[in-house]
């Protein structure tokens, strides 16, 4: 039917309305599934008492795979149109992402100091800027440098208070650390290239591949690790508390928030993701105080806050952007 104008003004279909939502709701999901991050060390910990770092990857890719395949087989259309370029973002994202920088992080909780690991963790925007200025050409939000130092002072807050390392600089450089570096460059150009990849498929598919890539090559490093598998005996309760773990940890910190990560991913710059990933130390704060009954300090309070305060300031930046483009 036609529209008739009977002199009432009707307001248009507001699609920069949509997309502006779609901005922000993306931002907020990147953040939610880097928080589902924060609570992977309480399985991974656990874990490390029975299995080695490959070890623990390798199950948990395979009980991930068991979820991932049927995923892939559904979309399998979708993997017809992709060239080289992407298949390169796909094996660094699973390869590099998912494989190496898992077992380099797991490597690094039983090697070295905590917070030290978990410092240098969040050096991850620094690599992702960089490689996203690089390939994907993206303009950085506005004063991005001052609020990428506030949201590393904040990160440091959570993990160090108010005290200075002097005299401690070789929890820094022990392996524990070089090996946290190595896979907060793993993580930090993982997303760069997802965002790269959830233009071409689905968000869904980009996770099932970042798993089932990643067998081959771990099932092949856990060969040639040629550890024993320490598994408690089969239908104890030692085996049913690791099995659970195992689930847990591949279920919630693993395929649950790459889902919800992957999802707000497709409406936000990788440059910008790389801070709302900054949720996962807040996370960590929280559960030591919930798990662990450890006082949060007037500090991490001051560096929780700081964080939260930058993610607004870009999320009203996103949107104020999108405004402007509609």
């Amino acid at each position: 039917m036609d529209n008739v104008n009977i002199g009432v003004k009707v307001k248009p279909y507001d699609s920069g309305a949509q997309a502006r939502g779609r901005m922000r709701g993306g931002f907020w999901l990147v953040v939610l599934g880097a928080a589902l991050w924060g609570v992977d060390p309480l399985f991974r910990v656990i874990l490390l008492k029975n299995l080695t770092s490959a070890q623990i990857v390798l199950l948990e890719h395979i009980i991930i795979s068991l979820i991932a395949i049927p995923v892939l087989w559904r979309n399998r259309v979708e993997l017809r149109g992709i060239g080289w370029r992407h298949v390169g973002a796909l094996l660094f994202i699973s390869w590099g992402g998912s494989a190496l920088a898992t077992i380099l992080f797991t490597m690094g909780l039983s090697n070295g100091n905590l917070n030290a690991v978990l410092l240098l963790q969040k050096l991850q925007p620094l690599f992702a800027i960089m490689l996203a200025s690089l390939l994907l050409k993206e303009k950085l939000p506005r004063h991005f440098g001052i609020l990428l130092i506030v949201a590393l002072a904040g990160t440091y807050l959570l993990t160090f208070g108010m005290t200075l390392p002097i005299g401690h600089w070789n929890d820094f450089v022990q392996i524990g650390s070089l090996l946290s570096l190595g896979a907060a460059a793993l993580w930090g150009g993982s997303t760069v290239m997802g965002r790269l990849m959830v233009g071409k498929l689905k968000y869904e598919t980009v996770t099932s591949l970042r798993f089932v890539l990643a067998l081959p090559l771990l099932t092949f490093m856990t060969w040639n690790e040629g550890a024993a598998w320490n598994m408690p005996a089969f239908g104890t309760g030692a085996f049913a508390a690791v099995s659970l773990n195992l689930i847990g940890q591949a279920l919630l910190p693993g395929l649950l928030s790459l889902l919800v990560y992957y999802k707000g991913l497709t409406t936000t710059k990788a440059s910008v993701a790389t801070l709302a990933e900054l949720s996962f130390p807040m996370v960590g704060v929280l559960i030591n105080w919930i798990v662990f009954q450890e006082v949060v300090t007037s500090a991490q309070l001051l560096g929780f806050l700081l964080i939260w305060i930058v993610l607004f300031v870009i999320s009203r930046q996103s949107e104020s952007s999108e405004r402007t483009l509609s």
